[in-house]
């Protein structure tokens, strides 16, 4: 027999404090910080930027064309409609430039399809794409020397179903009115850039102007002659511009009724709307 002795072999086996967890735990904090730092930048982006800048960032993430806003109960891209529908344009707020010609028969007994007007069509996006190169121009977008400061400060512009709306409001210290109608240097200065801008359309006008609430223990409580009143000076200086009177639709007052602040004795309210008027198609 041989007097040699076998190897020994040692093993050691490596213990895991805790036990064995993978590397799960690594996604789920990567997961975390991405989420943080998403969350941060969504708060750095709502301190630093304005509400107008908000909004086209908004804008820009939203889907431009709707598939489908009204469902039929059908299966189809369409919901079970007919997009040449009377129904389906209205509800679907896409009927507003569009014209459908009369169904006809003709001589054999059978009925034409009814077919879309494609020259009011036409006409409707180039009168929206009119307002919105002027909004740009008073907003300062299209970069034109037109707009200064007093723009700028005194006045906002928002696209609507009935228009192009250019509001001019009063900020602290600077009011557009010495008295119940006088108008200062200021608000003329602003409606005769905002005429130079209109001239550029053929657009009908009108004028609607708001004003802030009156102390209840007034004697008197005069918001419907001020706010009628300051409209139709403003109507004046916008034909003074040289805007044509023809064009001029109708001046409002709407007194205290539509506050834009939750204050209703807050001069911000005190403003007047220009509005110019989408073309009836």
């Amino acid at each position: 027999m041989s007097n040699e002795q076998a190897p020994i072999i040692i093993k050691r086996k490596k213990v895991i404090a805790g036990g064995h967890h993978g590397g799960a735990w690594k996604v789920a904090y990567a997961d975390f910080v991405t989420a943080m730092m998403a969350f941060f930048l969504l708060m750095w982006l709502l301190g630093a930027t304005t509400e107008k800048q908000r909004k086209g960032i908004a804008d820009y993430f939203n889907p431009t064309i709707p598939v489908n806003k009204v469902s039929g109960g059908g299966d189809g891209a369409f919901g079970g409609d007919s997009v040449f529908t009377d129904s389906t344009l209205a509800r679907n707020g896409s009927g507003a430039g569009v014209t459908l010609e009369d169904s006809a028969t003709d001589s054999n007994g059978d009925t034409a399809v009814s077919e879309v007007s494609e020259s009011e069509a036409t006409k409707s996006e180039d009168g929206a794409d009119a307002l919105e190169e002027i909004a740009q121009l008073l907003s300062g977008k299209a970069g034109e020397s037109m707009v200064s400061d007093l723009l700028q400060r005194h006045v906002i512009t928002r696209l609507t179903d009935e228009g192009l709306i250019v509001e001019v409001f009063d900020i602290p210290g600077a009011p557009l009115f010495d008295g119940p109608d006088t108008a200062t240097a200021a608000l003329e200065e602003i409606v005769l850039s905002i005429s130079e801008v209109f001239r550029l359309a053929s657009n009908e006008v009108a004028v609607q102007g708001h004003i802030a609430s009156v102390p209840l223990a007034a004697r008197e409580n005069p918001v419907w002659e001020r706010s009628a009143a300051r409209a139709n000076k403003v109507r004046r200086l916008l034909v003074a511009g040289g805007v044509p009177e023809e064009r001029m639709q109708r001046v409002t007052g709407f007194a205290d009724r539509k506050p834009v602040v939750e204050d209703r004795l807050s001069e911000r309210n005190n403003r007047l709307e220009l509005i110019l008027l989408r073309d009836q198609v």
